[in-house]
């Protein structure tokens, strides 16, 4: 047995070699401590045919200069869209708050600026989704480039916002008279 005096001595047993086969034994190249590596290959590489651009599948599956590259999950896409979206929500903000001024003001049924707003919302969702479709023709499949946010998209969305927001104010009567008398106009 093991000597008895090292505390980890009780719980340690050894094994009589001809108990168990499954143990190897020293001749078989086996040694205490050393951890058996095989031996390395070569890694295996294959070689792929070029791929030549092809003028009569115009309109068909994609292939050659227009391939459409690897295939990303939703989850990706959705992960770039967030980046950059503080520009469209604070466009949003901004159009939200000039559009409440102006339906204030105007004092009667709230259902036109209610149906103004939202199709004001959907126009700027058409023109983010029309941005992010130019910049993957040009930037992508022309450019060759990756794009790794919607920060361009966002952008021109937050501009055509506070545009929109803009033009809610001066539709305010009460906001253009401040404004000419700030201004000395």
């Amino acid at each position: 047995m093991s000597d008895q005096t090292q505390p980890w001595a009780e719980r340690t047993v050894e094994v009589p070699k001809d108990a168990d086969p499954a143990v190897p034994s020293p001749r078989d190249g086996f040694q205490r401590g050393v951890a058996s590596v095989g031996r390395s290959r070569p890694p295996r590489t294959e070689s792929f045919p070029a791929v030549e651009h092809d003028e009569h599948l115009h309109g068909h599956e994609p292939t050659g200069w227009f391939s459409s590259g690897p295939s990303r999950p939703l989850s990706w896409y959705l992960a770039q869209w967030r980046n950059g979206a503080e520009w469209s929500g604070a466009g949003v903000l901004f159009a939200f708050v000039c559009w409440g001024i102006w339906a204030i003001s105007a004092r009667g049924d709230l259902t036109s600026p209610v149906v103004t707003y939202l199709l004001t919302m959907l126009v700027a969702v058409g023109l983010f989704a029309l941005s992010r479709l130019l910049g993957r023709l040009v930037w992508e499949r022309q450019l060759g480039r990756v794009r790794r946010s919607a920060r361009g998209a966002h952008a021109v969305t937050a501009i055509f916002l506070i545009g929109v927001g803009i033009a809610y104010l001066q539709q305010t009567e009460w906001v253009v008279s401040a404004w000419n008398w700030i201004t000395g106009g």
